[in-house]
Order: C-alpha cells, then sequence, then structure tokens
C-alpha cells in the first residue's frame, strides 16, 4: 500500500449557477515532504468547515485505482487529485478498508472514520452535474482520516496497517445510502468508537 500522490490547495471563488462558490477541492499535487497535523496537512485549506476537515476529517483519501473507472464511464480522464483528494493511494479500497483501520505512514498514524459523502462541489470542479449522485452510487466515494500522530508525510511512503477495523466503508456506504432504515446495521455502526462524531449524530437521529 502506497501515498501515490499528495496534495493540498487553497479555498478559491468558483463560478457556479448564477453565483460564486468559495472551495478547495482544486488541489495541486507536491512532492516535498509535508508537516500532517491533528487538523490536517500544513498549507491545505477547507473552505466551510462545516462539512468538511476538523480533526475527523483531517485528510481526504481517494483511490488511485478508480481513476480506470471514470475514465471509462465519464469518457475523459480525471486529474489527480480530481475528487479533491489529500492522499491518492494504491491499495486501500472500500470493499477492504474498515471504520477504525490504524495506518502508518511516513512518520504520521492515521485512523478510518467515516466514508467521504461527495457534495455539489464535484459537479462544480468539473462540469458534470450528476457526477456526486454517480460517485455516490457508484460505492467509489473514498473516506476520511483523523490524525492520531502528527509528523511529516511524503508522496511515496509506504502505508503499514496497524490495527484493523470490522465494517467496511462499503458496508457503512450502504447503511448510509442505500438500506437508511436497516435499524440492526446502524446499531453496529454506532459501536464503532472510531466513527466521525458527525456521522454518529445522524445515525443516532435515524434511530429516534
Amino acid at each position: 500500500m502506497i501515498l501515490q500522490t499528495l496534495s493540498i490547495g487553497q479555498a478559491q471563488e468558483h463560478p457556479y449557477q448564477s453565483g460564486l462558490v468559495s472551495s478547495a477541492i482544486v488541489k495541486s499535487s507536491t512532492s516535498e515532504p509535508l508537516q500532517l497535523t491533528l487538523t490536517g496537512l500544513v498549507g491545505d485549506q477547507q473552505a466551510d468547515l462545516r462539512y468538511h476537515g476538523g480533526p475527523d476529517k483531517a485528510i481526504c483519501v481517494y483511490p488511485a485505482e478508480h481513476y480506470a473507472f471514470w475514465k471509462e464511464k465519464l469518457g475523459r480522464e480525471l486529474p489527480v487529485p480530481g475528487f479533491g483528494e489529500n492522499f491518492t493511494t494504491l491499495g486501500l479500497l472500500e470493499a477492504e478498508v474498515c471504520i477504525g483501520d490504524v495506518y502508518q505512514v511516513g512518520e504520521v498514524r492515521v485512523q478510518v472514520t467515516q466514508p467521504r459523502q461527495p457534495c455539489f462541489k464535484l459537479a462544480m470542479r468539473h462540469g458534470i452535474k450528476d457526477l456526486a449522485v454517480q460517485v455516490t452510487e457508484s460505492g467509489f466515494t473514498g473516506f476520511y482520516l483523523r490524525v492520531l500522530q502528527e509528523g511529516t508525510v511524503q508522496a511515496g511512503d509506504a502505508i503499514t496497517l496497524l490495527e484493523k477495523g470490522r465494517i467496511t466503508i462499503t458496508e457503512t456506504n450502504r447503511v448510509i445510502h442505500v438500506d437508511r432504515n436497516d435499524r440492526a446495521a446502524i446499531e453496529q455502526l454506532l459501536l464503532e468508537d472510531a466513527l466521525a462524531a458527525t456521522l454518529r449524530d445522524g445515525l443516532q437521529k435515524r434511530l429516534q
């Protein structure tokens, strides 16, 4: 498992529909080592902290393997990091990665907290109106990490699994987006201490 591409970006104003939207979804890759703190990479920014960033979403990950799928489906190649991800990885797929997985990457230790939940900014980024829906339906969402140990990371760093969770990102996506009233599955997810707080709150409200 490898950190293939490391990327950061600053918030910019993007034309969308009849107005402007501030977003840091357009990121650039770097070969330099970067410091990773509890809230993200130094030099990276999130425009809307209600939905992006913070300790539970310090790093957005997207598997490099999915780019071939999108090239075939969309009829054009998306640039890396086309999904606004910080880590573009090899060997970390949603069907295998679990909530609570802990990985060593360079000097840092990180933990999987939840799937990435695609929003309209993907459509804005690529000019594809329903891209967020397509990403959700494909299950190729990527996922978020929290930082357990700060340090530096660099493209090309090996990714080593240190602890294994129980519930995959694929299963979590099923509960979030498909079988929304699967009470037993929701209850199982809520047992995961590593689950991101905002997702936990949303699932608890469903049970109520």
